[in-house]
């Protein structure tokens, strides 16, 4: 059931909208007002488990936001809400805060990154400062907080034991007082938050942070959990994924589907940039007892495509969430470290390199994912960028708008390389499928093709 009407005021930020401000997003014709819809109802669902775009449509297309402007301020009116967001005919207000991040986002980013021509979008140091004021503008950067921010990566559709784990991890983050970062979905992305609560709450920590981070193409198949009390919405996932290492002092990788193995390989990647040998930057891939035939695939596959160096950058834990936390926080210590002797921000990561193959955006159209070069003839760099967009692909394929559309109307994407490098992707995938991380329910059908090169 949806309510039909119901009129929203801001309590915390964005009180105040320019006429012109308004008009953009009230025209319906405009990509800003078809955005802020998309995002809205998104956070709207918040903990919902629907991930199948198709259903996810169905409910859409009755939903309506406009933006009004009045004597004290604005109001959002909306029209085919799900009844999910309100108590007692009373909008949640947690997702009412996340109801006003997505508005002062997607206006920001339209005047001030899309629009206003501030940045040079094809310079790797633009993006990087295009970043970082978006970032800014959502409040999200704390100069005065030495490094306690640990995000953790994993999939949306895990099982319960699974999920379990990653509270536990969270749970001992949390007595550690370190703050949480995620993706801001369900699964591996809401697991984390809810064990960190618990540990914060013990440890009297009345200001955790629980950061989510999502970009507009994924937000509706993962809806922010309703423990995030920090949202953001970065304009693209490259973006996105560099607003994460940027903030990050460290990241935990959970079992996932195609996004955290394109989360694996897009962070391998940077760090095996020569200029980053030496930034120390813990990360750890862990999980319960009974994924660790999948994780060692995982290793396994990262061995055989960028080899011994990439695997040197990061710890497997299995089965140990003590180990876990007790490693991150050492990790924070030497972060610290660093970034004084460097004279580095802590809110920030300035002295990262992070390649411009890493920033620029992939569309996953059929025609650029066949053209990947996915083979040892390629650079080093260029074969991790071009894994991280094939995963990416598929992650579009699953369940982006986009790509779900373009796959049910041309068939499954290519997906070309070399035979060992594929051998092992296909592995990777099968064994994802087998367990059902491409889909939280019903039965996957397989969004691509593997087609190994003579």
């Amino acid at each position: 059931m949806a309510k039909q009407y119901e009129l929203i005021h801001p309590k915390t930020h964005l009180r105040v909208l320019s006429q012109y401000e308004i008009q953009q997003l009230k025209d319906v014709s405009s990509g800003a007002h078809e955005l802020l819809r998309r995002c809205s109802f998104a956070v709207l669902s918040a903990g919902s488990l629907e991930d199948d775009y198709t259903r996810l449509e169905e409910s859409y297309k009755s939903f309506n936001i406009t933006v009004e402007q009045e004597e004290r301020g604005i109001v959002l009116q909306l029209s085919g809400a799900p009844t999910s967001a309100f108590v007692d005919d009373q909008i949640i207000r947690g997702v009412r805060e996340q109801l006003f991040s997505v508005l002062r986002d997607i206006l920001y980013a339209e005047e001030n990154i899309l629009k206003a021509h501030r940045f040079d979008l094809d310079k790797s140091e633009d993006i990087t400062n295009a970043v970082f004021h978006v970032l800014r503008n959502a409040n999200l950067l704390q100069p005065d907080v030495e490094p306690k921010l640990v995000v953790c990566w994993g999939g949306h559709s895990i099982p319960p034991n699974e999920y379990q784990y990653t509270k536990e991890v969270g749970y001992e983050l949390g007595l550690r007082g370190l703050h949480i970062g995620t993706g801001c979905g369900p699964g591996a992305m809401k697991g984390p938050m809810k064990g960190a609560t618990i540990g914060h709450a013990k440890q009297h920590i009345r200001d955790g942070r629980y950061i989510g981070i999502t970009e507009p193409g994924i937000i509706a198949a993962e809806s922010p959990n309703p423990i995030v009390n920090e949202l953001v919405i970065l304009p693209d996932i490259e973006k996105r994924l560099e607003a994460f290492v940027r903030m990050a002092h460290g990241i935990i990788i959970f079992p996932g589907g195609p996004g955290t193995a394109e989360e694996i390989l897009y962070i391998l990647g940077v760090l095996s940039h020569p200029a980053n040998k030496d930034i120390p930057f813990p990360l750890i891939i862990t999980g319960p007892e009974e994924t660790r035939a999948y994780l060692e695939d995982i290793n396994r596959f990262i061995g055989d495509t960028l080899g011994k160096e990439a695997q040197a950058r990061y710890e497997l834990v299995i089965n140990d969430p003590v180990t876990v936390a007790r490693k991150m926080k050492a990790g924070m210590e030497a972060v610290r470290q660093y970034r004084r002797d460097n004279n580095d921000a802590y809110f920030f990561n300035w002295t990262l390199k992070i390649d411009h193959d890493f920033q620029v955006p992939f569309e996953p159209t059929h025609a650029n994912m066949k053209t990947l070069r996915l083979t040892h003839d390629a650079p080093f760099h260029e074969l991790a960028a071009d894994l991280r967009r094939a995963f990416s692909g598929i992650v579009a394929g699953n369940v982006k708008a986009d790509g779900v559309k373009l796959v049910r109307k041309h068939g499954p994407y290519e997906i070309h390389g070399d035979a060992d490098i594929l051998d092992g992707m296909d592995r990777l995938l099968r064994a994802m499928v087998d367990h059902g991380r491409m889909k939280i329910s019903g039965k996957y059908d397989p969004c691509y093709r593997i087609i190994k090169d003579a």
